[in-house]
């Protein structure tokens, strides 16, 4: 039986580990070619030994799946190795039906709860530059491939599908900015065949989180012990077969320009996470904190947050 993404090619940039790998595993287990892009290579991690993933390992699962993974190093904060990537893709296959902006490469855990006016404005320069000028410069290139064929779609990941903060300024202004790119590139796209949207995942198991809390994929409730909000959390293939449904809806184009999240789309195409399981980040955190103004976004409007009474952070952004 063919699948659903047969014969599609996408590239997903940040694809080494986290909502990265997450995406691009699901964009091959519906038939497509995947590009996975990002820094680190085996012999080269970017995020030196205390990450050990590499885009060879995510390509080889995409394969596994029942797609074709193709991993490249690029860092696409340069224009000329961005241009390569372009390049390559329209001499290998002459297209690109899906463009999946996942990079990230910050770390900014230390400054949740911080104050703007204590905050290094060097963090700020490098948060800016690899979480959304890079996703700027791909789509500048790579949109280009889409056009001839007159179809695709490109999905920005992001952090929440609301207007409300997210803990630290710098973090808050690049999760904000790429739903921003996601609704401006929408409008000067809307005479041609391509969608943008946004998307972000609930709280996410990336391997990083795993860790960090002392479990595996196979006992991850375990970590629910110490953190009940981690019993409502999502592995990264989640988010994935999220950006899977929107590539295979043939009616995609009807959401341009918002942000959707994985919770939400799993109830509206009717997928589930590996261990089939339906997590929803949104019911979860309006039964545990009912008294904070967290709202899912629905098809009318973003909402506006109030002050959250809620003290504590917790971060669940994607990885690259």
């Amino acid at each position: 039986m063919k699948k659903p993404l047969e014969g599609r090619i996408a590239l997903v940039t940040g694809a080494t580990r986290g909502a990265g790998r997450g995406i691009a595993t699901r964009l091959g287990e519906a038939g497509a070619t995947v590009y996975c892009s990002g820094r680190s290579v085996r012999g080269q991690p970017a995020s030196g030994p205390k990450r050990p993933e590499t885009l060879e390992e995510t390509a080889e699962q995409v394969t596994a799946l029942g797609g074709k993974g193709i991993a490249v190093r690029c860092d696409h904060t340069i224009d000329a190795q961005v241009i390569a990537l372009r390049d390559r893709i329209q001499q290998e296959q002459g297209r690109l039906d899906i463009l999946v902006n996942d990079i990230w490469g910050c770390d900014t855990l230390s400054e949740f709860g911080v104050p703007f006016w204590k905050l290094n404005p060097d963090h700020a320069r490098t948060m800016l530059e690899r979480a959304v000028f890079t996703h700027l410069i791909t789509s500048r290139y790579l949109v280009p491939v889409m056009l001839p064929q007159n179809q695709g779609l490109i999905v920005e990941i992001t952090d929440g599908d609301h207007f409300g903060y997210r803990g630290s300024l710098y973090y808050d202004l690049a999760k904000m900015s790429v739903i921003r790119l996601a609704f401006s590139m929408s409008r000067d796209l809307r005479r041609t065949g391509i969608t943008a949207l946004a998307v972000t995942p609930g709280f996410l198991r990336s391997e990083e989180m795993l860790e960090n809390f002392g479990v595996t994929e196979a006992n991850w409730r375990d970590a629910a012990k110490t953190e009940p909000d981690f019993i409502a959390s999502e592995s990264p293939s989640y988010v994935g077969r999220a950006v899977a449904a929107l590539a295979a809806d043939p009616h995609v184009a009807s959401k341009a320009g918002r942000v959707f999240s994985s919770w939400a789309l799993a109830r509206e195409y009717g997928f589930t996470d590996l261990d089939g399981s339906t997590p929803h980040w949104g019911d979860h955190f309006a039964r545990t904190y009912p008294g904070s103004p967290y709202r899912v976004a629905d098809e009318a409007a973003y909402f506006t947050w109030r002050d959250s009474p809620i003290e504590r952070v917790r971060p669940h952004w994607p990885e690259e």
